[in-house]
């Protein structure tokens, strides 16, 4: 089956030679404009950032990134695309059969919508789960007959740190080679990186649908667990005299104490405004000092630095 080749270079805006770091802060850039929760439309909001993220998902992984750019540079967004023989990263365990031959990968290609991920997304890197070994075959007066096989089958579901915080209910699409069928999968508050849903019967044939969590990255959060990690700019005068400094969490801004003395790398934990009921916020402290000073701030520092007795190498 061909899909639409995705341009994930195009859907950040950076080149192809980007760094990491360009890369990071193109993602930041746009996924704080296209953030459901802040944008105007919301609808067009949601797709964007369901397409920066999967973009982000394969440009910010060196193995994924290499593996992309395998195919080449030449490829048109929105081209008709196939992966080359023996390209996609498809799971599967056993060979399995079908009418005395060797079952291709054409024949249990399983499709995924509502999942957060492109068609093209799920060919390149999806994991789906092709059958359980060979079976569905019995004698009946001599000949071969082939029976229904229950298979599961497994693909990846894009969720929001929102979603992860709070749960939701979604509806997920699963094309099969002759139907297709709409499931309500509910996701739990507190749900983590790599945990897999079960929806029972759902697959092939009375088998299970498994749908593994892939969090969505986000602009203002790195995720540990079920806690969730902030990074705290902080100019040398709030981190020596302290300072109340209202910071973002998923369900809206607070205000937090800044210490006196606060170290460069320290963390503050803001208990609660985690993930599920168990997960904090951890904010961690980065002492920024500016680029540019006027004279008269020049001044300011070197006399600061004559009165200080602050000396942090001896």
């Amino acid at each position: 089956m061909s899909v639409q080749y995705k341009d994930y270079y195009q859907s950040l805006g950076v080149s192809r030679t980007a760094s990491a770091d360009e890369i990071k802060k193109a993602f930041r850039k746009l996924a704080r404009e296209f953030h459901p929760d802040v944008a105007k439309d919301k609808k067009k909001a949601e797709e964007k950032f369901k397409e920066i993220n999967e973009a982000y998902e394969v440009l910010s992984d060196a193995d994924k990134r290499k593996k992309y750019d395998e195919l080449g540079a030449n490829w048109k967004s929105g081209a008709e695309f196939r992966p080359p023989p023996g390209y996609g990263g498809f799971g599967g365990g056993g060979q399995t059969f079908r009418g005395g031959r060797p079952m291709s990968s054409e024949d249990f290609e399983t499709h995924f919508g509502g999942t957060g991920f492109s068609d093209f997304f799920e060919q390149l890197f999806g994991s789906r789960m092709r059958g359980g070994g060979p079976g569905g075959f019995g004698q009946r007066g001599g000949f071969a007959a082939e029976e229904p096989e229950s298979r599961d089958i497994e693909g990846d579901i894009l969720v929001t740190l929102e979603e992860a915080r709070r749960g939701s209910l979604r509806t997920v699409t699963v094309r099969h080679e002759n139907r297709t069928d709409s499931h309500q999968v509910k996701i739990p508050a507190g749900i983590t990186e790599g945990q897999k849903l079960r929806i029972a019967g759902r697959g092939e044939s009375g088998g299970d649908l498994y749908l593994r969590v892939r969090l969505a990255k986000h602009p203002d959060f790195e995720v540990d667990g079920h806690n969730l990690i902030h990074e705290l700019e902080l100019a040398p005068w709030e981190a020596a005299l302290g300072a109340e400094i209202s910071i973002p969490t998923l369900d809206g801004k607070v205000n937090i104490k800044i210490p006196a003395g606060t170290a460069s790398g320290q963390k503050l934990r803001v208990r609660g405004h985690g993930l599920g009921k168990t997960g904090d916020l951890i904010v961690a402290t980065r002492i920024v000092v500016p680029g540019k000073i006027t004279d008269a701030q020049k001044k300011m520092w070197e006399q600061l630095a004559q009165e200080s007795k602050f000396y942090p190498r001896d």
